[in-house]
C-alpha cells in the first residue's frame, strides 16, 4: 500500500505533473496532441496508469523535446516524466527502470549518396539533430568531423528534411518509421549509434518518489499496461523492456 510520505515525495503539489514529449507522429516514445489540444500516446498512458494508482489528480506538462522535459524535472518543475538515458541526464535527474529500448541512427533524404553511419563522419557534412537530446549528444561523439545543427522539434526537423537542408537527421528508429511516409524517397542507415533505454524519472533528491514509480513501472510490465500502450501506437512487435 502507497504510504503517505511517498505519495508527498512523488507529488508535493498534491497533484501528480507529468511530462509528456510531443511531436507529429507517435512513437514508442513521443505523443500527438490532437484537434482539441489533447495528448495522446504511450507515456500519456502510462502516467494516467501512475495517477490511477496512486489516485493522484494527473496534470500534463507537453515539451517539445526531451531536454525541456529534462530541464523541468531536474529544476523539480515536473514531477515524473520518461525519456531516453544517458550520463549527462543521469547526473541531473533520478532514473527508474525503462519501459522499451531504443536505437538511434541517420536518415538520409531523397538521392543521397550516404549509406553507411560511418559516412557522414566527414568535413563538410550537416547533421541535423534534436537540441539537449540523447540522441544529439551521441551524434556528435559518432559523426565529430560532421557539423551539427540543434534544432528545438520534431516538426522543425521535418521541415528541414523536406527541404534538403541537411545531409543526416538523427533520430530514433522507431521515430522515423512514422515519420518516413512523409518523406518519400527518404532512407534509414542501418546499425545505429546509440542504443538506451526509455526510462521513469523524477527530480534528483526524492528517494521515496523513485522507489514508488520504480514500483509502478514495474506493475505497468506486469499487467500489460506498458504492451498495450506500445500497440495502440502501431508498435506491436517492440518488446517491453524487461
Amino acid at each position: 500500500m502507497t504510504q503517505p510520505d511517498d505519495l508527498k515525495d512523488l507529488a508535493p503539489t498534491g497533484r501528480l505533473r507529468g511530462g509528456v514529449v510531443i511531436a507529429p507522429t507517435r512513437t514508442a516514445f513521443f505523443a500527438i496532441k490532437d484537434a482539441d489540444g489533447a495528448a495522446h500516446g504511450v507515456a500519456v498512458d502510462l502516467l494516467r496508469f501512475f495517477a490511477a494508482q496512486t489516485r493522484l489528480p494527473l496534470d500534463l506538462q507537453l515539451f517539445d523535446n526531451s531536454g525541456q522535459v529534462t530541464d523541468a524535472v531536474a529544476d523539480g518543475r515536473c514531477d515524473v516524466a520518461f525519456m531516453p538515458q544517458d550520463a549527462a541526464r543521469a547526473a541531473r535527474v533520478a532514473f527508474g527502470p525503462p519501459y522499451v529500448m531504443i536505437e538511434s541512427t541517420y536518415l538520409v533524404p531523397a538521392g543521397s549518396s550516404i549509406r553507411t553511419i560511418a559516412e557522414v563522419n566527414h568535413a563538410g557534412m550537416r547533421v541535423v539533430a534534436i537540441a539537449n537530446t540523447t540522441t544529439m549528444r551521441s551524434a556528435r561523439r559518432a559523426s565529430p568531423d560532421a557539423s551539427v545543427r540543434e534544432v528545438p522539434s520534431v516538426d522543425e526537423m521535418m521541415a528541414l528534411a523536406k527541404a534538403g537542408e541537411g545531409d543526416a537527421f538523427a533520430l530514433s528508429k522507431d521515430s522515423f518509421a512514422s515519420l518516413l511516409p512523409h518523406l518519400p524517397g527518404a532512407r534509414v542507415l542501418d546499425g545505429n549509434f546509440q542504443e538506451t533505454g526509455i526510462g521513469v524519472a523524477v527530480p534528483p533528491g526524492r528517494p521515496r518518489a523513485l522507489a514508488l514509480v520504480t514500483a509502478l513501472i514495474g506493475e505497468a510490465k506486469r499487467n500489460g499496461t506498458v504492451r498495450r500502450a506500445l500497440d495502440a501506437v502501431g508498435y506491436p512487435d517492440e518488446p517491453v523492456a524487461p
